[in-house]
């Protein structure tokens, strides 16, 4: 998703949810926030950049892909982008490593997603907005993982665009490299990564090598995942979409407390129905950037202006600040960081290695190798 949803579609979600518009805002804005927080933002501000949720691409061409650095990328984007679906997922091929990225896959109402919510219960308008941007990346990120796989994350030729012109109901999605074009609906031309056979090269990260057509609301698509045996996957956006928008709804009346409990594969669509048909044609407009639709419902919903979102709003009021932690951005990080913590030590209980293991693991792990070299000795 782009900051067509992650900000405005979340400020009408926040107001049908019964926030005010103050409220909205600051959820919405640290919903977008996170796709911003990097580790250069962070250490420009002289922020802690642990709490980083996003990596640039200058950043990401330097990252290390040794072990230590694989997890320090997955913790980030398994943790905020691409949240696991299943981590006991059952594999009835492939070794444990291949396993343990096939856990990793991306899907909506896993058990994390209903943490994640929970974890944001009590925390303010940063951490609803964080938890927000996870639940909506699950829609849209579904069957791409979060850390460098070639095997979960490639795409090859076999990958149509599923259209509404009965003309031409499907056609084959081009792809390009040149990261200063731009992605063109029409001709249904996109850029994504480079094509690299290394397993752990960054290109093979998320959804990279279908570029930015994932985050799309139009698209609809089909391709043959190497994960699901070559078997052909369909991917509907604006359904997806939808569902997302309810359930961000239902979740945000949660974290509002106008809803005892939260539970995955709930969707408030009862509030969302007046502007149900409304809704559904921004999702579907065949556009990269559907801001402005959003913006004008999000105006009409709360009677006021939505303010356009400036990444520089709230960076010199933090910079500058002798207590950080009661700062809007400072309590961003403290959400990020609980958040990042959640996520991964739930990948290393489950098992898993790729994003670290908790504390506690850790020190099992080395008395168990002492022991063992012990023995062997």
């Amino acid at each position: 998703m782009q900051l067509d949803f992650h900000y405005y579609a979340t400020f009408c979600a926040a107001i049908l949810a019964g926030f005010s518009p103050e409220e909205a805002h600051a959820t919405a804005y640290a919903d977008q926030f996170v796709d911003e927080c990097s580790a250069t933002l962070l250490a420009k501000i002289k922020g802690p950049t642990a709490a980083a949720t996003t990596q640039l691409q200058s950043e990401l061409l330097n990252a290390r892909t040794d072990r230590s650095g694989l997890r320090d990328i997955t913790r980030i984007w398994s943790s905020f982008h691409f949240l696991p679906a299943d981590l006991f997922a059952e594999v009835g091929r492939g070794g444990k490593r291949y396993k343990n990225k096939y856990r990793l896959i991306c899907g909506p109402n896993g058990p994390l997603v209903a943490d994640t919510v929970r974890l944001a219960k009590g925390r303010g308008p940063q951490a609803a907005g964080i938890a927000m941007h996870v639940l909506s990346d699950t829609w849209a990120h579904r069957y791409f993982a979060g850390t460098p796989s070639l095997v979960i994350n490639n795409t090859d030729y076999h990958f149509y665009e599923l259209t509404d012109d009965g003309a031409e109901p499907e056609r084959q999605i081009r792809f390009n490299h040149n990261p200063l074009g731009a992605d063109d609906p029409e001709k249904g031309v996109y850029t994504n990564s480079l094509f690299q056979t290394s397993e752990k090269s960054i290109m093979n990260l998320g959804h990279g090598r279908a570029g930015h057509f994932p985050d799309y609301s139009y698209a609809r698509y089909r391709y043959l995942p190497a994960w699901g045996d070559y078997r052909e996957v369909v991917k509907d956006n604006p359904s997806d979409y939808f569902k997302a928008f309810c359930q961000m709804v239902f979740a945000l009346k949660y974290l509002h407390g106008d809803v005892p409990e939260f539970a995955v594969d709930t969707y408030d669509e009862d509030a969302v129905a007046p502007y149900a048909d409304r809704i559904r044609r921004i999702i579907r407009e065949r556009r990269t950037d559907a801001s402005a639709d959003w913006r004008a419902l999000g105006e009409e919903l709360s009677g006021g202006e939505v303010e356009e979102f400036d990444i520089l709003k709230y960076q010199s009021e933090y910079r500058d600040a002798d207590d950080k932690q009661g700062t809007f951005l400072g309590r961003f990080i403290a959400a990020a960081l609980a958040q990042k913590k959640t996520v991964a030590d739930s990948i290393g209980r489950s098992g898993n290695p790729l994003a670290g293991f908790p504390v506690g693991q850790k020190k099992k792990k080395a008395r168990r190798a002492g022991e063992e070299a012990g023995e062997n000795e």
